[in-house]
């Protein structure tokens, strides 16, 4: 099979289909060069600006001492500020920048081709999950293609610039291949090694992100590949984004054409961008040009060609891509393995800040990206009725000296899930952070365990949500007017909070939404790339919450079923999470006489928010006077704590503490409960 000669004539359409996309944007990137020439370093919009400096702040990519020293000297404008923190961003980069690059490096291969007993280097490409690696498609066309080639792990030098042995694998197409031409990726199986492992297992893999924020333009880029087949190379920082289109960008790099399927990198290592093609120069006739200024000719090799500029894919477009076609269970499972930010971990997954749905997908070789704008609705199942199940479980007499009794109090989407089962995973959170505090771990069956996921459920069902937008499926509203009104002003803070960005319309541009449609569903996406949750998770926590707080008949049936399975007299240690926080809040006013005193922790709550706050049953921030302790934990990246810390708002004896959880699980009970500080308060309680 001729794969070196198809690689060729693919990379030469790809090729001249970037220099049309070059020379349309030839304005755009004027105006950039004229706004560099009078000094703006970073010629991008205010919008992108506070998204990009957002992410950097988030995730720890800029040092805060050097960031309060930038912005400090001066009162500044919010986008002047940002400009200043993507200064430091550019111009410091932390000793771990070289060490980061080194492990980003290790899942990128070299992909040669078998042809009439030859191996010839055809293409880079990189893991994208233990076992996915990605790639050109017009470096793979298709499965057949994959079949004739193989991949080579550490091909490379070592420190002491002597070649190192490579791994090599096969490819697997049977088990997973798509490919699309439009976009020019390809998404393949990588086989196991000897040693029977993934071989992200051994090599690591990106995690993709399709969230915003990752790149401005005017930032530097760093691409890590194979140029024309050889030992793998890097070209680091000396590059910078130029133009940023709806599916591709443009950016100065060194590359050449054999860096095809390279990952394009921002300083923090994610990866923004899929390498696909140089932009070389043309004449008016739309012919490739030689550096001499003569047409080129097919004979005349790669390296004759006047390259001008670089193209790469969007990695969100990629996602986007995926995440509208149709998957079977095992290859929903693979894909799954790329991670919550790819947007294709499960059906309800959400892209970034587009508000698209982001479901798994597969897609046909040769298939044709749709544009970015969010996809067309998609139906929902109604909600099936859960089989009628247990409140709650009672805590076993005795537990923690008799008079003293632990209460976990959950949150939302737990319908049809086993109480027995949720008790054991909040208590093994609780007790990996209780060895992490030197103290005793607990026993499950010491803990009371209101549940009411079935009822809530039950109860919202009167009340249907609906699909904000036909356009923008991915943002729901409740279908009750008042409740709708509710939810939007709680999205409208929770934005407000973290400075959302002046209006924009291009967001919505071509959806021609209602404009309180239109704002709500852009705030979502503002706190999705703000924040390590999507869209999709954050409006459901909010409209459940605000279903709560506005409707009588669902507050009376859910404070009336956690009152059947909570302790009636004695000491209460109380941990709420998410929507229970605001049921506990409830919950504590509506207490037996007989609960003197009640020990209460609240984690990733949404309890910071005048929307939510105004509307407990105490009627307003004020702490029941039951409560004698408060330990409140929230994460910075968690966007359903957004208005933590609470300090300024509840006062008398509140304690905050800020953790910081794993990168994807910034709302996660166990996360929380698993930090030393969350157990050793509440552990001290329940030892008296």
């Amino acid at each position: 099979m001729d794969v070196t000669g198809r690689s060729r004539g693919e990379r030469e359409h790809q090729a001249a289909a970037a220099a049309a996309r070059y020379d349309e944007t030839s304005e755009q990137r004027r105006e950039v060069e004229r706004q560099q020439e009078a000094g703006v370093s970073f010629p991008d919009s205010p919008e992108a600006l506070a998204v990009r400096a957002a992410r950097l702040l988030d995730r720890q990519a800029v040092p805060a001492a050097m960031v309060v020293e930038a912005v400090r000297a001066e009162p500044l404008a919010p986008s002047a500020a940002f400009e200043r923190i993507l200064g430091v961003s550019k111009e410091l980069q932390a000793w771990s920048f070289l060490p980061r690059g080194a492990r980003a490096a290790r899942s990128i291969a070299r992909i040669s081709a078998r042809e009439n007993g030859r191996e010839l280097p055809i293409g880079t490409g990189f893991l994208v999950s233990p076992s996915l690696l990605m790639t050109n498609h017009h470096v793979l066309p298709d499965a057949d293609a994959a079949r004739h080639c193989f991949v080579e792990f550490d091909a490379q030098v070592t420190v002491d610039n002597t070649p190192q042995p490579p791994t090599r694998l096969e490819f697997a197409p049977d088990g997973f291949f798509t490919a699309d031409k439009r976009l020019d990726f390809a998404l393949v199986l990588v086989s196991p090694g000897p040693d029977r492992r993934a071989p992200g297992e051994a090599f690591g893999w990106h995690r993709l992100s399709a969230q915003r924020g990752k790149l401005v333009i005017g930032e530097p880029v760093n691409i890590i590949g194979h140029p024309m087949g050889r030992l793998k190379e890097i070209a680091v920082r000396d590059n910078a984004l130029q133009v940023r289109l709806d599916d591709f960008l443009h950016y100065r790099t060194d590359t050449e054409p054999g860096n095809s399927g390279s990952p394009v990198f921002n300083d923090q290592w994610e990866v923004i961008a899929l390498h696909h093609s140089g932009v070389p120069r043309t004449d008016e006739q739309g012919r490739l040009l030689r550096r001499d200024g003569r047409v080129w000719q097919p004979g005349d090799g790669d390296d004759t060609i006047d390259w001008v500029s670089n193209e790469g894919v969007r990695i969100s477009s990629v996602l986007r891509h995926l995440a509208s076609l149709p998957l079977s269970t095992g290859q929903r499972a693979l894909l799954a393995g790329m991670g919550p930010e790819s947007g294709l971990g499960g059906p309800l997954a959400a892209v970034g800040a587009t508000g698209s749905v982001a479901g798994p997908a597969l897609a046909t070789t040769g298939a044709v990206a749709g544009p970015a704008a969010p996809s067309a609705p998609v139906k929902r199942a109604p909600t099936e009725a859960v089989a009628p199940r247990a409140t709650g479980l009672r805590a076993r007499d005795g537990a923690f000296g008799g008079g003293r009794h632990l209460v976990f109090l959950h949150g939302r989407a737990q319908q049809g899930k086993d109480p027995e089962a949720l008790r054991r995973e909040w208590a093994s959170g609780l007790n990996q952070g209780l060895v992490r505090a030197g103290l005793a771990t607990i026993d499950p069956a010491d803990i009371w365990f209101p549940f009411y996921g079935d009822r809530l459920v039950r109860a919202l069902g009167t009340q249907e949500s609906v699909p904000l937008a036909a356009e923008a499926p991915a943002v729901v509203a409740p279908g009750s007017p008042t409740t709708r009104a509710v939810y939007e002003e709680i999205i409208g803070e929770a934005a407000a909070q973290w400075y959302v960005p002046p209006e924009s319309q291009q967001a919505a541009e071509g959806l021609n939404l209602d404009p309180a449609v239109g704002a709500v569903w852009r705030h979502l996406g503002w706190l999705a790339a703000r924040s390590d949750l999507d869209t999709w998770a954050i409006s459901l926590v909010f409209r459940d919450v605000a279903a709560y707080l506005d409707d009588q008949r669902i507050r009376e049936e859910i404070l009336g079923c956690v009152l059947e399975t909570v302790p009636a007299a004695g000491e209460m240690v109380l941990v709420s999470h998410s929507l229970g926080t605001v049921v506990g809040m409830d919950l504590i006013t509506r207490l037996s006489p007989g609960v003197e005193v009640v020990h209460l922790t609240t984690v990733g709550s949404p309890l910071g928010m005048d929307s939510v706050y105004n509307r407990l049953l105490s009627g307003g921030p004020k702490r029941p006077e039951k409560v004698v302790d408060w330990l409140n934990a929230w994460c910075p990246t968690d966007a359903v704590a957004i208005g933590c810390p609470l300090a300024d708002d509840w006062a008398d004896g509140l304690t905050d503490l800020a953790v910081v959880n794993a990168r994807d699980r910034a709302h996660s009970i166990t996360e929380y409960l698993a930090h030393a500080g969350v157990a050793r308060s509440i552990g001290s309680h329940l030892a008296g």
